[in-house]
This record gives structure tokens, C-alpha cells and sequence, in this order.
């Protein structure tokens, strides 16, 4: 296996027009469209993609939802599917030939697709994005500095992660969602959550996972 190959970069390109789209597209004869939501859905569904990018070559488009709109609806009206946030598209020749939505992003669904659909790569490419893991760190340094107490870092740190649509890896997903869970599982209200020490001594956990984090 060549150096090369090892550090292929995987080809992400943000689509923000609906000329982007078309671009795109026209661009990559077998591509996928990734429409990024507002909420954990997003970051959970794309690292399952994330996956799957590292070891087959798909060029992959992603659209932020909320700040480019009409491009996400370009793609509605293109294709004729009803949109999702999150959702994953899969064409050839510019035509829609698979979609997943939301929870339903898994590597159960996406499995059989890129092994029928998507070459396989020579190496195992990098999924680079532009988002990053510093609020997660500064809250967590706050908590550790006694800033916070255990049920204040614990409600801030499951907002944020609830409300995270970043494109992150599936190692980062796996890490931040280590401390409390899915979030979900809390609609009903804090009390839900349970004791913040109830999975074992929190302050040494949230050490490790800064560590782990880098």
C-alpha cells in the first residue's frame, strides 16, 4: 500500500446555491448529497457516513439546512424527495438512486449500498471538517476549575451535545456521547438524567475524555 493511498483526502465539498448543486453533480457521476441538520441527528448520522467514507471513494456534497436553504430545496425539487435533516442521498448521473433519513442513518441501511454501489478505495481516506471539539474542551476545563457544580456541567454539556450539528467523525461522536448518552432519552427534563455521578466518579471520566479528545 503507497503512502499515498493511506492519506487519500476524502472529496467534501459544501454546496450552498442551487447552481452548486448542479455543479456538483454534473462534476462527480456517482456522488452523495448529505443535508446537515440542526441537532445530534446530524452529527451522529454523518459519522456513521464517516465510516464508510474512509474506506470507499464517494464524493460526497453537504448542505447546512438552515443557512443554505435554497439549495436544500433545489434538491427537494430535483429529485422529488421529501427533504430530511439529516439526510443522505446517493446519485448517479445526477439522478437520485437511494435516500436515509434521520436515526434511520445507520451502517445496517448504508452497508448494502456502498458494497453494491461505491468502489472500494486502495487505502483508507481522511474525512477532514472544519468543525472542532474546543466547546466541549472549555466546559469541560470549567467543571474541572470548579466553575461549575455537577448537575450545572451536566445539563450544559447535554444541551450542547443535543443541539450539536456538527459533521464529526464517528470516533468523536463516540467520545462526546460517552459522558451522559443520547440525549433524547432527557426531553422530559433534567430530573430525567439522573445523578450526574451515577456512572462512576465524574470528574475522573471527564479527565479521560479530555485527554482522549487531545
Amino acid at each position: 500500500m503507497t503512502q499515498a493511498a493511506q492519506t487519500e483526502a476524502q472529496v467534501l465539498v459544501p454546496l450552498t446555491t442551487p447552481e452548486e448543486v448542479d455543479q456538483f453533480l454534473t462534476e462527480y457521476p456517482l456522488a452523495a448529497v448529505f443535508k446537515a441538520g440542526t441537532c445530534h441527528k446530524t452529527m451522529q448520522g454523518f459519522g456513521v457516513l464517516e465510516t464508510f467514507l474512509q474506506r470507499h471513494d464517494l464524493p460526497v456534497g453537504f448542505i447546512r439546512v438552515v443557512d443554505w436553504r435554497p439549495a436544500s430545496n433545489h434538491v427537494a425539487q430535483r429529485t422529488g424527495l421529501i427533504h430530511h435533516s439529516p439526510q443522505l442521498i446517493l446519485f448517479r448521473d445526477g439522478q437520485p438512486q437511494f435516500e436515509v433519513n434521520n436515526w434511520d442513518i445507520t451502517p445496517q441501511a448504508l452497508g448494502p449500498v456502498f458494497e453494491a454501489h461505491v468502489p472500494v478505495r486502495e487505502g483508507v481516506a481522511s474525512v477532514a471538517t472544519d468543525d472542532n471539539v474546543e466547546p466541549y474542551r472549555r466546559l469541560m476545563r470549567a467543571y474541572l476549575d470548579g466553575q461549575l457544580s455537577d448537575w450545572a456541567f451536566q445539563d450544559q454539556y447535554v444541551n450542547m451535545f443535543r443541539d450539536d450539528a456538527s459533521l464529526r467523525s464517528q470516533r468523536e461522536f463516540d467520545l462526546l456521547s460517552r459522558l451522559f448518552g443520547d440525549p433524547d432519552a432527557y426531553h422530559g427534563g433534567l430530573h430525567q438524567l439522573g445523578a450526574p455521578q451515577g456512572r462512576g466518579d465524574l470528574k475522573v471520566r471527564v479527565q479521560e475524555l479530555l485527554t482522549e479528545l487531545g
